[in-house]
């Protein structure tokens, strides 16, 4: 008789530290029952009896998918249209103003990167808010990426379909305009599909981070709380390097730049407190 798949008190260590060196994420011992249900179910899924088989493809399979699909299991995707929606409010208030001011005469795009994308609803909610409010989006080019570590999660995010839930915030006179309900669910439509940019992206990578450059504003919101101290340094140096000078970076309300770096000016908008990399720096 086989004996049933499990996770040790060891095999659960080796993992965490395995996985926090892929992902910049460190699990806590109170996520223990979390990790092991999604371990077991990836260790079923590839037909592996034993932690230390399946261990070993996690770590030497030359393609990486399986580690793909293992952190596609583990990351957590919980969002909604229109979430702190008063940083949306200091993006075409305050940040773009600031930045359109200084940038008089320079033609370039202003390029505004949401990260994590989860399933689209903070790329796509910019995108509405920005047509919705701020006239100068007639004038201006404005280029959307958004970028995510989770593969099924981006695929869902270009679908632009998305539940009740998802879109409970939206006023009616937006829900009717830019969506198509489809069944139980509510289709975006395709101009903003086509408007925004997806692209996988690791933000612990330095090699993800070099392909992500030149930004004006950075949404980071409620992704550096799944890091500890030492990743959350190194991930807002690599924002510092991926932002223009004079660009600004957005954090949860939890969240504090504050006390990761010192590398950010703090700005203090009417409309909230985001962070700024000074306009003299490289």
């Amino acid at each position: 008789m086989t004996e049933p798949r499990q996770i040790s008190d060891e095999d659960f260590q080796k993992f965490r530290e395995f996985f926090y060196r892929k992902t910049g994420i460190l699990f806590e011992d109170s996520k223990r029952y979390f990790v092991d249900k999604r371990l077991l179910d990836r260790m079923e899924a590839t037909g592996s009896e034993t932690f230390r088989a399946y261990f070993t493809t996690l770590r030497f399979q030359a393609s990486g998918e399986e580690l793909q699909s293992l952190i596609n299991a583990m990351t957590v995707n919980e969002t909604y249209f229109f979430r702190e929606e008063y940083q949306f409010e200091c993006l075409v208030k305050s940040m773009l103003e600031d930045l359109v001011a200084r940038r008089a005469t320079d033609s370039k795009p202003l390029r505004i990167w949401s990260v994590p994308s989860s399933s689209g609803e903070e790329p796509y909610g910019i995108a509405i808010y920005l047509l919705e409010h701020w006239p100068r989006i007639n004038q201006l080019d404005v280029e959307i990426i958004s970028s995510d570590i989770d593969t099924d999660i981006l695929a869902q995010a270009r679908r632009g379909r998305y539940s009740p839930r998802a879109v409970q915030h939206l006023p009616a006179p937006l829900l009717k305009k830019y969506f198509v309900r489809v069944g139980e669910f509510y289709q975006i439509d395709d101009s903003l599909r086509e408007a925004v940019q997806f692209t996988r992206a690791n933000v612990t990578d330095p090699a993800d981070m070099r392909l992500h450059r030149h930004f004006d504003v950075i949404f980071c919101r409620n992704l550096l709380i799944y890091f500890d101290d030492l990743s959350r340094k190194r991930t807002a140096e690599s924002f510092y390097d991926a932002l223009n000078p004079g660009g600004f970076i957005c954090l949860g309300h939890s969240e504090s730049m504050s006390r990761i770096s010192s590398l950010f000016q703090v700005r203090k908008f009417p409309e909230a407190i985001v962070y700024q990399k000074p306009w003299e720096a490289r």
